[in-house]
């Protein structure tokens, strides 16, 4: 059972260079010939060792997703930021290529969901590049229902994206 092999918890400081290593593999796998390449580096250059050193230092978000003592992903969530009617978004949600598919994301998004009901935080919406088909197809089938697009800019890139949301 995935459960005894992996688990969910707080993120800590030292999970920093792990968390950018998940990262940097998780978005040049999603958002390669979908983002600007230059433009995607760049970002991915951002979220080095140092971001995710401060962002530790101060808050147990993200939760991280460990398997086998390996930090394999990891999820940020809180309450819902736009204009759309819903308590709590999971803002992002990330896995390392070699442990997609696994049914690892679905008890990284599970368990993002219970610490939002926690939060009394009931209703839910995430927003996924729309080009991203793994990613939406991910929500989908987790009981997602598209219910906005909007578009991002990256560098002169103009990206759709959507709204998935459980009520």
């Amino acid at each position: 059972m995935l459960t005894d092999y992996a688990k969910v918890r707080p993120g800590r400081p030292a999970d920093a260079s792990p968390l950018a290593a998940v990262f940097r593999e998780s978005w040049l796998v999603a958002y390669q010939g979908i983002i600007p390449y230059a433009y995607l580096t760049a970002m991915i250059g951002r979220r080095g060792t140092e971001w995710w050193d401060s962002i530790l230092s101060t808050s147990e978000l993200p939760l991280v997703l460990e398997a086998g003592g390996t930090v394999a992903g990891y999820a940020s969530y809180g309450r819902a930021r736009g204009p759309l009617k819903y308590d709590g978004e999971i803002y992002e949600l990330y896995l390392a290529p070699v442990y997609q598919g696994l049914g690892f994301g679905e008890q990284l998004f599970e368990s993002a969901r219970q610490r939002l009901a926690e939060k009394e935080l009931h209703s839910l919406v995430v927003w996924a590049l729309s080009d991203n088909l793994g990613a939406c197809d991910f929500y989908h089938r987790r009981g997602g229902t598209p219910v906005a697009k909007a578009s991002e800019r990256f560098g002169t890139a103009l990206v759709p994206k959507t709204a998935f949301a459980w009520s």
